[in-house]
């Protein structure tokens, strides 16, 4: 599958929870999100993530789930393969033996909701803040910038400020700290 996303970070949570309900947005209760990223061995951070797998450790309300993400137009426009794992210690030791290294740990309270074909998630992101992330499916052989500019429109759309982030959260973390 083709993951198209758009991150905006926000400075005022409330101003966007009654933008997005007046828009038939409902969030969902708060969930805790620990996951912990890694990239290639050889990979640093400064190079390019396009064409390059990124493995994903996620642990919410005692579930684990394995991501690879392949960044494709950028960093938010990527193939994405998920399934759940029992045993995320198993998996962990699993990955560092397929030749990744641990990154950065990312800790976040996630609020779902679903506008139109969209899925949406405000995030409370330990270090680093409040953002909005809308994500879709682009099907085979669209342009993921083009799914991002209208992802962008529908932020506009809500009348709140919303600043654009093109970085990953586990860059936007090394970068702080």
């Amino acid at each position: 599958m083709h993951e198209v996303e758009a991150k905006f970070r926000i400075a005022d949570v409330e101003s966007l929870v009654v933008a997005l309900k007046a828009h038939g947005v409902e969030l969902a209760a708060p969930a805790v999100q620990d996951d912990q990223a890694f990239a290639p061995v050889a990979w640093r951070y400064g190079d390019s993530k396009i064409g390059v797998p990124f493995a994903r450790l996620r642990t919410e309300g005692g579930r684990h789930l394995f991501t690879v993400k392949v960044p494709g137009d950028n960093e938010l426009s990527c193939e994405e393969h998920e399934t759940e794992v029992a045993d995320r210690d198993q998996m962990h030791a699993a990955v560092v033996a397929m030749g990744f290294a641990p990154t950065v740990r990312i800790v976040k309270t996630r609020r779902r909701g679903r506008w139109g074909e969209v899925d949406l998630c405000v995030d409370d992101v330990a270090g680093l803040g409040v953002f909005l992330e809308l994500e879709r499916l682009a099907p085979p052989g669209t342009s993921g910038l083009a799914a991002q500019a209208e992802l962008v429109g529908m932020v506009t759309a809500l009348g709140v400020e919303a600043a654009r982030v093109e970085e990953t959260y586990d860059s936007l973390l090394r970068a702080v700290g």
